[in-house]
């Protein structure tokens, strides 16, 4: 009898085990590079159809003041992945690896999402572009928590989307009638949205964190089918990039579908953003014709002004997060990792820093969590910074540069620098810009580090 209590006893605590275990909500978090608001149809465009993601943001929730990490590919990765602002991210700008394929690799130490989750049971995976590590690096997506990967890693051999190659896993996969130059064969996104579809399909019955990084609609434009634009009175590039954007919406679009198809859709939050506000000028070809450039706030990628900083975000969960919500609080990429803990009932290391705050109450239609500030620095060249703190915005750009400050509430397209007028606010500003940040000597904010190759 003692035996049967026994074992009775253990067979309980497994099945509740597992019932907690089956409790626990899928996250997947989709990363378009470079989308920003002014392409969705939710947000205002016209010209781009995007009805999956207008969907998405009907059924959910869509943010006005969603930052990025920075303003460029790698920092801003590396602020999702770790929970840190890029005054403390060991990546602080795109630093590329030469000769051969990769950037600047996340350091052996680094605490990662997917490393955080694993330690709740998830399975997890990152399909697209990592851009964080090559394999042979302690920055490899392998080795910082993802137990699948395939895409690309060298954000430099992503700008093709009929590439020689990819990787599954850490072993290349050559795409013959591809050169990597032009229009091939094989178009990249065909391959990674497959695996996506059977990855997620394999998992079902298990937890799972999907860091799905797409490309799309990153340059070069390129794309295998025009589609519905194919016509239009436009040029190459113009049809090229409204097609990918389009491209994007599909290929989410389906994913939403088969976690309907599968049942588990009330399961699972899905964030969709770009690692960037707007990449384009309002006067260039793309900027001028979708009207997409910064949708209406000043700047875009490689600046830190709010049209850069700002970036499109949508997020859904049926039954958990409330439908057609628009919600104009700021929250930042760095809160993702406290966010994501938080769902799976995973603890964060005490060795984990993180600059982040946890979202699951204004997810779920609560308040927004109360912070000081909001901090970026940037390393193209000459580093430059910004924070905000309340609604004062301060932007600092280059060392010897003055503090410009402007007030988000009355003037979120920061057109009136009103420094002279508010000589407090510019001290507060100074102090954060140089206490929100620590030290390190390949991000000198005194001027670009001679970049020497990471062993």
């Amino acid at each position: 009898m003692k035996t049967k209590g026994i074992l009775g006893a253990v067979l309980v605590a497994w099945c509740c085990a597992a019932g907690a275990a089956e409790m626990k909500p899928n996250v997947v978090f989709i990363l378009s590079d470079d989308l920003a608001q002014g392409d969705l149809g939710c947000y205002g465009q016209k010209l781009i159809e995007t009805p999956a993601i207008d969907r998405m943001a009907a059924e959910g929730m869509r943010f006005t003041q969603a930052y990025c990490g920075t303003s460029v590919c790698a920092p801003s990765r590396t602020s999702l992945m770790t929970g840190l602002h890029s005054g403390h991210a060991p990546v602080r700008g795109n630093w590329e690896i030469a000769p051969g394929e990769g950037q600047y690799p996340l350091p052996a130490a680094t605490v990662t999402v997917a490393e955080v989750l694993r330690t709740a049971g998830y399975r997890t995976a990152c399909m697209g572009k990592w851009g964080m590590g090559m394999f042979e690096s302690e920055g490899s997506p392998l080795k910082q928590g993802m137990e699948r990967f395939f895409g690309y890693n060298c954000q430099r051999h992503a700008h093709s989307y009929f590439p020689t190659h990819l990787y599954d896993d850490a072993r290349r996969i050559d795409l013959p009638g591809n050169d990597g130059k032009g229009v091939g064969k094989t178009y990249a996104q065909d391959l990674i949205q497959e695996s996506v579809l059977k990855w997620v399909r394999e998992v079902k019955e298990q937890p799972f964190f999907l860091f799905y990084a797409v490309t799309l609609p990153h340059g070069r434009h390129e794309i295998n089918d025009l589609g519905i634009y194919r016509d239009k009175p436009w040029t190459k590039e113009q049809k090229s990039y409204a097609a990918q954007v389009s491209r994007l919406d599909r290929d989410v679009g389906q994913l939403l579908g088969l976690l309907k198809e599968l049942g588990i859709e009330d399961r699972t939050l899905v964030m969709l953003a770009g690692d960037n506000g707007s990449s384009f000028a309002p006067q260039s070809p793309i900027g001028s014709l979708f009207k997409q450039a910064a949708n209406g706030l000043r700047g875009y990628k490689r600046g830190l002004y709010e049209g850069a900083l700002r970036q499109a975000a949508v997020a859904r969960w049926p039954g958990t997060v409330p439908a057609g919500k628009v919600n104009n609080e700021p929250w930042a990429f760095w809160d993702f990792l406290p966010t994501a803990a938080e769902l799976a009932g995973a603890a964060i290391p005490a060795e984990c820093r993180t600059d982040g705050v946890s979202l699951v109450s204004m997810l779920k239609g609560g308040a927004a969590p109360k912070r000081d500030r909001f901090y970026w620095e940037l390393h193209e060249g000459t580093p430059i910074q910004a924070v905000r703190f309340g609604d004062w915005k301060a932007v600092k750009n280059g060392p010897k540069r003055a503090i410009e400050l402007y007030d988000l509430a009355s003037d979120p397209g920061e057109s009136r620098d009103v420094a002279a007028g508010h000589p407090e606010e510019v001290a507060k500003a100074a102090e954060l810009l140089q206490t929100s940040r620590t030290a390190n000597e390949d991000w000198p904010l005194e001027g670009p580090a001679e970049r020497r190759r990471k062993k």
